[in-house]
């Protein structure tokens, strides 16, 4: 049985397009860019500020009650529901660790009958704290038995590729992924038609 390795921001919800419209686009009318021009993630060179300015708004939208009602990803729902029981799940997020408690409450409540496990490579680390795993692909290194990685981070996917892992890009306007989401997870279902 395949296992794949599910990205939790911006592939099973969409962290970026609501912090985007319900965070930053109020704090700064003044924007006029919408969730398209963000072409970079992190993506702020694009909004012309400090990457500490982004952090800290990123940051503070995810331990907010906006990003617990964040809805799940609709299209990954009836991916799992249609294939979902053919494969064993886990979620792999980059969070800083203050936010992973609400990042795995979310993930529970919406894809808790699929998902099964949730890893965490931290994205930042307070000092003194532990530095492992450094990355998604040192998590999928020590973890071992991933199949495939759905990610919209393409370093991601090249790092977890020189681990053997096969990688499915999800589509972001910060990556150069050119399928549409239906594209994607019609490529997914063939992998796991296929196994």
């Amino acid at each position: 049985m395949l296992t794949i390795v599910w990205d939790v921001d911006d592939v099973l919800n969409d962290l970026m397009r609501t912090w985007f419209a319900e965070a930053w686009k109020p704090a700064h009318p003044q924007c006029a860019l919408c969730y398209s021009d963000i072409s970079e993630n992190p993506p702020d060179r694009v909004l012309g500020i400090a990457r500490s300015e982004y952090l800290v708004s990123l940051d503070t939208f995810r331990v907010s009650e906006r990003a617990r009602g964040m809805v799940p990803n609709s299209a990954i729902l009836d991916w799992f529901q249609k294939f979902g029981g053919g494969c064993q799940h886990m979620a792999l997020t980059a969070r800083p660790l203050e936010s992973t408690p609400h990042a795995a409450e979310w993930l529970f409540r919406h894809f808790g009958a699929y998902i099964r496990g949730f890893g965490v490579a931290p994205a930042r680390l307070a000092a003194g704290l532990p530095a492992y795993p450094l990355d998604k692909a040192d998590f999928l290194r020590w973890f071992g038995t991933t199949d495939i990685l759905v990610d919209d981070t393409e370093e991601n996917l090249r790092q977890a590729a020189k681990l053997g892992i096969r990688g499915v890009l999800y589509p972001q306007p910060w990556n150069r992924s050119s399928q549409s989401v239906q594209e994607t997870l019609e490529t997914l279902a063939k992998f796991v038609e296929a196994n």
